[in-house]
């Protein structure tokens, strides 16, 4: 028997059919916590039951468990590939999942832990949240250079040394410009303090684990961005082979080869992209101290990459090695080996 479902934000629609294809039963079921549950109770319990990866599917995958189902988690856009339909319905792409389970061809991804899953909303909120601090953080920087004002010899405006001047060159701007930018500077007080909160609640439910501490020996790697990587990479053994998280974590450029002709392209953007942006951010760490450790292999890397293919593709090669560096120090359990030390660096406190 295959069971699969296209879910939307308000229903489900289902469709059931036994190993032959034949249609058994098709339902619109409401998204109404229990319905799911409640419908495949009507099944014989240990059935697989493919589900797209769309925005609501926890609580989905919740209630196909507890009704003593598999749940097989579908890549999407692979899926509408391999399908081939002309034409788009949610009959058509229930039924396109089943036929895929009939022949065993369907692109499943890993289903994290529940308890995997929550923990994730601490580190993708705080990462939403600095976002929409820089975001208020520039449009100040850029209000200020609009009427000529700035804050001579200071490198962080935002500073408690340099509050006291910042609301001085506030107050010389027009009326308007000067309640809008007070705003806007409150709404960043209390965006750090969220943050703040934040970080303290993700080190005390977090903690620290064998795992995160083998991270940190990389370079670039600290606290925060070493907890991101941990917990959305999960088991590590879901991955084939360092290229494949490399890959997934969207450090990889495009591939054009035809003819003996090969060019590359820009990363790919249907990946982790909080993978992504924690190997960004370690990368231009990375780049930022790179006078320090003059002879670290991914200081090397940035420099040779970057002499020949600018700023941008050098962090990305960073990133990469950052990324398959992961998967060997998690799969050997091993502290970070620098390349051109030949030695495991100390882990930072």
């Amino acid at each position: 028997m295959n069971i699969a479902f296209d879910s939307h934000k308000r229903y489900t629609l289902c469709s059931v059919a036994d190993d032959c294809g034949r249609i058994i039963d098709e339902m619109r079921i409401e998204h109404r916590r229990g319905e799911i549950s409640k419908y495949l109770s009507r099944f014989p319990a240990g059935e697989a039951v493919a589900v797209e990866t769309i925005g609501n599917w926890y609580w989905i995958v919740d209630e196909i468990e507890a009704a003593g189902m598999e749940a097989r988690l579908v890549h999407a856009r692979k899926a509408k590939m391999m399908m081939g339909c002309v034409n788009k319905t949610d009959r058509l792409d229930v039924r396109g999942l089943n036929r895929l389970q009939q022949v065993g061809t369907l692109p499943t991804v890993w289903i994290p832990p529940g308890v995997l899953r929550d923990q994730r909303d601490l580190t993708r909120t705080r990462m939403y949240l600095v976002a929409q601090r820089t975001r208020l953080k520039n449009r100040i920087h850029a209000t200020l250079a609009k009427y000529g004002l700035s804050l001579p010899g200071v490198s962080d405006i935002f500073g408690r040394c340099s509050r006291e001047q910042l609301l001085k060159q506030i107050a010389n701007l027009p009326q308007q410009s000067t309640y809008t930018t007070k705003i806007q500077l409150e709404h960043t007080d209390r965006l750090e303090r969220s943050i703040m909160e934040l970080n303290s609640v993700i080190e005390d439910v977090i903690g620290s684990s064998r795992e995160i501490a083998l991270l940190r020996s990389a370079p670039g790697i600290g606290k925060i961005v070493s907890i991101v990587v941990c917990l959305e990479v999960g088991a590590i053994d879901r991955f084939p082979s360092a290229a494949a998280l490399a890959s997934y974590a969207g450090t990889v450029p495009r591939v054009h080869a035809s003819g003996g002709h090969v060019r590359y392209g820009q990363l790919r953007s249907d990946v982790n992209r909080y993978l992504k942006w924690a190997y960004a951010e370690a990368a231009n760490s990375i780049v930022i101290n790179q006078r320090v450790y003059p002879d670290r292999h991914v200081t090397q890397l940035y420099r040779k990459v970057q002499s020949r293919r600018g700023h941008q593709k050098a962090i990305g090669a960073v990133a990469r090695h950052l990324a398959e560096a992961t998967y060997w120090m998690l799969t050997k359990k091993e502290m970070y080996k620098d390349p051109s030390l030949k030695q495991s660096l100390p882990t930072r406190v």
